[in-house]
Formats: structure tokens, C-alpha cells, sequence
């Protein structure tokens, strides 16, 4: 399975939002009337200026939401400690992950023994995931009940006779199954987050994940979030990438040493 990334939303005409944030600081004008003569043309400028001043706390005005699927667990905790964000992602404790779905590297992709190998443990992994939760929730039914009788019942015929009579008891069950059951789960498992960035964080952040040597999955999400951002405020994206797109890279003898393959992958000369 592989990352899927999507715009949800952005501060409605982001480049002029910001334009009118350096214009209020570059000039004399009213709060009412910063907007006045702020053309497309004279929004670039504005903007092309920030970027040769770095002047970026006016580019903090504007803001984007991303919704990202299809990613591992490894993955969004390298995503949410950049932490000057907001992030909501789907709860292992509310969701059941028997059948979870999960990412395989490419590295494991390429070998045929390496794929059996992963596979297996990951179906290994499933199902002492679900053989958990079921025993929790059977567990916790009977302590409720309290009788001898249903102890002669199996798991399965137990859960669904109790679910059928107690459906606000047996939900109450479930969450309290799946947020113990979950501690087996693997970095694998995919998971879904919406996260939303203001411009200048997004900067950092894709100086930092565009990178060669970022991890590959979240080098991955980070590039389409940089294409699709740029699609909307290219100006405010103009210079945006690894950090070797600008100048010199900054990991000195870690450097992948591709800083001019970078610069014409990003777009710079």
C-alpha cells in the first residue's frame, strides 16, 4: 500500500492573505485598505521579496490542511513531531484492527523470500491480534454477568448472545479490548491523519523531509504535500525543498553528496 495525500483545504487566497501581512509592514496603509492594489503582479512581488529577505513570519497567515492515507504507524510518528501543527489521526483504541492493512518496504518488495518472510509474521501478528481481543471482550462479559451458566459457552457464541441483548455494554467492552489488544500491533500498520501546517512550518518541514536521507515513506508524503501546495501558492513555495536546494547542505560528511541532482529534482538551478 502506498501514501495517498490530499489538499483539504487552505486559507482562501493564500498569497494575497500574506501580502497584505508584509504589506502592513512594509507601509503606511490603514488595515482597511491593505488589500487595495494588491494585483496578482503585486502580490508576486510582495511574496518574491519575502523570499529574498527571509522575511518569513508574514507567510504564517496562511495555512494548509492535508488528509494522508496509506501510511505506517512508523511513519506518522516521525510526521507529528514536527510539532508547531495539528494533527488528527484514526484511533487504534476506537477502530478494530483485526484485518488491519499494512506497508511493506520496498527493500522487503524486492525479494521474494524477504516478502514471505514480512508477510507471514505480519498474519502471525493479525491473529494473535484478534484472538486477544476477542478473549478480552468474552473475558469482561463474564466477569459482568457473573454466572456459571455462560461459562459453558464458546467466545464467539457468548460475545454475539451478549451483543445482541447489551449493545451499549458491549461497546463499552470493545473500545476497552481494542486499546489493550493493540499494544501487538506493528509499526506496519497503516493509519490515517489529518494534519494542518501554516506556510512557514511547511518550510521546515520540507527542508527537512524532502531530504535525501529522510526516511523514504515520509520523503514520500512530503514531496506530494510540497507539489500540491505549490499547485495553489506558488510564490510562498517557490524556494521550497531540502535545504541544499538554497546553499550548501547542512549534513555535513551524512551527506547523500546528490546536491545538484536535488536542485534539478526541485526545480532549481
Amino acid at each position: 500500500m502506498s501514501a495517498k495525500v490530499t489538499l483539504l483545504a487552505y486559507t482562501p487566497m493564500p498569497e494575497q492573505t500574506v501580502a497584505m501581512a508584509a504589506k502592513l509592514c512594509y507601509s503606511k496603509s490603514d488595515i482597511a485598505d491593505v488589500k487595495e492594489g494588491l494585483t496578482e503582479e503585486k502580490t508576486a512581488s510582495f511574496l518574491d521579496m519575502l523570499n529574498s529577505l527571509g522575511h518569513q513570519s508574514p507567510i504564517e497567515h496562511a495555512s494548509f490542511t492535508f488528509g494522508i492515507e496509506g501510511i505506517s504507524r512508523a511513519c506518522s510518528h516521525q510526521l507529528v513531531r514536527h510539532r508547531i501543527a495539528s494533527y488528527s489521526q484514526q484511533s487504534q483504541r476506537y477502530v478494530d484492527g483485526t484485518s488491519f492493512e499494512f506497508v511493506t518496504p520496498p527493500t522487503i518488495m524486492e525479494s521474494d523470500e524477504l516478502s514471505e518472510l514480512y508477510n507471514t509474521a505480519l498474519q502471525t501478528e493479525m491473529k494473535a491480534y484478534a484472538d486477544l481481543r476477542i478473549g478480552l471482550i468474552a473475558a469482561k462479559i463474564r466477569a459482568f454477568l457473573g454466572d456459571d451458566e455462560n461459562n459453558n459457552l464458546d467466545n464467539e457464541t457468548l460475545i454475539e448472545n451478549f451483543k445482541q441483548q447489551n449493545k451499549k455494554q458491549y461497546s463499552i467492552f470493545e473500545k476497552q479490548a481494542n486499546e489493550d489488544a493493540r499494544f501487538i500491533l506493528p509499526n506496519a500498520c497503516t493509519t490515517k491523519i489529518i494534519c494542518t501546517f501554516n506556510a512557514r512550518s511547511l518550510l521546515n518541514f520540507f527542508e527537512h523531509r524532502c531530504c535525501n536521507r529522510a526516511q523514504w515513506e515520509i520523503r514520500d508524503v512530503a514531496c506530494q504535500m510540497l507539489e500540491l501546495v505549490q499547485e495553489v501558492a506558488p510564490h510562498i513555495f517557490a524556494n521550497a525543498g531540502p535545504a541544499c536546494v538554497r546553499g550548501k547542505c547542512p549534513e555535513g560528511a551524512m551527506s547523500c553528496g546528490q546536491s545538484v541532482q536535488m536542485r534539478e529534482k526541485f526545480g532549481k538551478k
